[in-house]
């Protein structure tokens, strides 16, 4: 991590057996055809409620530990296509069981609350040593919520991240970047965002890094290089630097640090 620089709800609830489940192919941007966003879990009705809670549960192991969840079934599918997905595809061996090996168990544990009660913590509400992991965890909860198809989940999640950073004076690094570009689509928010603050980052004239600190990032990733490049040409606001045609040709000669041409070159139209 880095210091920077200075669905209205529906009128009517369905029940949990009238839930139409499309399946969403996620290795792609045009995932297709998918279930309409379902109300709030907070804003259902009591009787909605308690048949969500009923029924089969479903062991769930988050990271390389293999964390384990035990969760209601009924209320993963109301939430996520995704899961009902694995649901269909279940056999001998794995039915009732997920892993999501990938995947951090921070961000499933505000997974879970959003699950049940429809919202997660608010970072402004915690102490300051610990606001950043708190943003940390949201970044990898928006990672989770790609791959489950949650947009609502992913909007409170960027917005818990974004308010964590400026609110512990932080931001991500190439570290924390990489992931984002290597599992979220080309149209994600995320990447718009964390392309912006590598940008502000090379941009700042009181940085001690330049753009060789992204290194990583640019060699893995040619649309993590194409987003900086053209967010640090929106942020220019149309201002274009010096012709290099028409500059010093001292500047391009290969010198000792220090040294000059006896003559300065001429212009090339001179």
């Amino acid at each position: 991590m880095d210091t920077p620089p200075y669905t209205p709800p529906a009128t009517e609830y369905p029940s949990v057996d009238s839930l139409q489940i499309h399946y969403c192919d996620f290795a792609y941007e045009e995932k297709g055809p998918f279930r309409m966003p379902v109300p709030d879990i907070g804003e259902i009705p009591a009787k909605t409620f308690a048949e969500l809670l009923s029924g089969n549960l479903m062991d769930i192991y988050v990271g390389k530990q293999k964390r384990h969840w035990l969760l209601h079934r009924n209320i993963l599918v109301y939430h996520s296509t995704w899961f009902q997905k694995q649901i269909e595809e279940g056999n001998k061996q794995n039915y009732g069981k997920v892993e999501l090996s990938d995947d951090d168990p921070r961000a499933f544990e505000l997974l879970v609350k959003w699950l049940y009660q429809g919202k997660i913590d608010n970072v402004s509400e915690m102490p300051m040593d610990k606001k950043w992991d708190y943003a940390d965890a949201c970044q990898h909860l928006y990672v989770l919520c790609e791959k489950l198809n949650l947009p609502l989940l992913k909007n409170q999640a960027i917005d818990q991240f974004r308010k964590g950073c400026f609110e512990a004076g932080l931001v991500p690094g190439p570290e924390e970047m990489k992931p984002i570009y290597d599992r979220t689509p080309p149209s994600s928010p995320f990447r718009k965002l964390v392309s912006r603050i590598a940008a502000r980052q090379i941009m700042d004239p009181e940085s001690q890094s330049d753009a060789s600190k992204y290194r990583q990032c640019f060699e893995t990733s040619a649309d993590f290089a194409i987003d900086v490049v053209n967010a640090i040409k929106e942020a220019a606001g149309g201002k274009l630097f010096h012709d290099p045609t028409e500059e010093d040709g001292c500047y391009y000669h290969e010198h000792l640090p220090g040294q000059r041409c006896n003559s300065r070159s001429k212009k090339p139209n001179s």
